[in-house]
């Protein structure tokens, strides 16, 4: 990424975290609905563990709840485990996919929930030229690279710190990937911060720093359903993305290069519309992404402070959720290759269309596309983002 959009990007900086000591009961059971104690208190986090890796390593679950929100985080590739909240008759319900076990994220998860890095989204040919060096990345995704490679920050241990800042409660993930892991050049030192606000929120802010010229784009990659955890399709929620602009991709999934207007396409939900309403239709795009897989522009741009772009609304719950961002883009990816094969944490299959994704990020492929917003992040340089989830419901 260009200087000068790191001098933007710094005036978004998060406060300091404050470390606090973690309590050691037991979280919340994976799946439950019962309310969190209690209105108007922060709680936790707590600790417990989760299990263990083939090599010894500890994996912990974290629990924190506040206003209304309570989340479960594994110290395993940073993963949302959970995320409950209430509906309009005040029923909770965990609204994230994901598993009750750690051997199922380690073997088979979809990135569920998970921190993506080096490079959220793919890169072709698992390639990229840097200051006249190519470098070479893992091609795990047909011949491209997809979210940092088949090691990337979704399978990293994290080390975990929780804090408390007044009436905020969270947790400071930090890890540091050595030059050459997955093939990236640079040591980069990652920060990422998960809070609850005393505003009902979820927020993310993310922060690396680097000892070489490198390319960044870290996001998160929980997958949604506003109806609760093996409700069905997300087909009937009803989707407002404040976006003129989209990148249409060729048979692999890359972006062509071309800012595509959405007007008159299955692309357009700049005034809402159900997630199922086009995904039917015979268009290109959707044939090649197998439904929506695709990025689209955010109409604000790169901000130094969050702003709304995105609303999703589930009609049966009343749940609504809306995201606010400091990056350009956002991946809406329809769960087109969720296919029965895994069972979430009730045991129930997942399959196709029962969650969505909405990956704010860059670009998918900035590094080879020079007329997108850049990726490269240099020494002396700090790489911040920030999203924002505000969950309510409409009565």
């Amino acid at each position: 990424m260009t200087t000068s959009r790191r001098a933007v990007l710094t005036a978004a900086a998060a406060a300091a975290a404050t470390a606090a000591t973690a309590a050691t009961t037991p979280a919340a059971a994976a799946g439950t609905t019962t309310a969190p104690r209690g209105t108007g208190q922060a709680r936790g986090p707590v600790r417990q563990r989760f299990g263990s890796l083939a090599d010894g390593t500890a994996v912990d679950l974290w629990t924190l709840e506040n206003e209304g929100i309570r989340l479960r985080v594994l110290s395993y590739g940073g993963i949302v485990q959970g995320l409950e909240v209430p509906d309009r008759r005040g029923r909770w319900a965990n609204v994230s996919l994901g598993f009750d076990n750690l051997d199922d994220y380690v073997a088979k998860s979809p990135y569920f929930g998970a921190v993506i890095g080096r490079y959220g989204n793919r890169i072709a040919g698992g390639r990229f030229t840097l200051d006249g060096t190519t470098h070479r990345l893992p091609a795990n995704d047909g011949p491209n690279s997809l979210h940092g490679g088949d090691q990337g920050f979704d399978k990293r241990v994290w080390d975990v710190e929780p804090f408390r800042r007044g009436t905020d409660t969270g947790l400071t993930l930090r890890r540091v990937s050595p030059h050459g892991e997955m093939g990236y050049p640079g040591t980069l030192t990652v920060r990422v911060d998960y809070t609850l606000t005393a505003r009902g929120e979820f927020r993310v802010d993310y922060e690396a720093t680097t000892d070489r010229a490198t390319v960044v784009n870290l996001t998160n990659h929980t997958y949604f359903n506003l109806a609760g955890e093996g409700s069905g399709t997300v087909h009937d929620h009803r989707l407002r993305i404040d976006a003129s602009r989209y990148t249409p991709v060729d048979a692999t999934l890359i972006p062509t290069g071309v800012l595509a207007r959405v007007a008159r396409t299955p692309f357009d939900f700049r005034l809402g519309k159900p997630i199922g309403e086009d995904l039917r239709q015979g268009h290109e795009q959707i044939l090649l992404g197998q439904g929506y897989d695709h990025n689209f522009v955010l109409d604000k741009g790169i901000t130094a402070q969050p702003r709304k772009a995105v609303t999703v609304t589930e009609p049966t719950s009343g749940r609504v959720m809306t995201i606010a961002t400091t990056e350009p883009g956002l991946q809406f990816y329809s769960g087109n290759f969720l296919d029965g094969t895994t069972v979430d944490a009730r045991g129930r299959a997942i399959r196709q269309g029962d969650a969505l994704c909405l990956e704010t990020q860059h670009f998918p492929d900035s590094p080879n596309q020079p007329g997108f917003p850049s990726t490269v992040l240099r020494p002396g340089e700090t790489f911040r983002s920030t999203t924002m989830y505000r969950l309510t419901v409409a009565l």
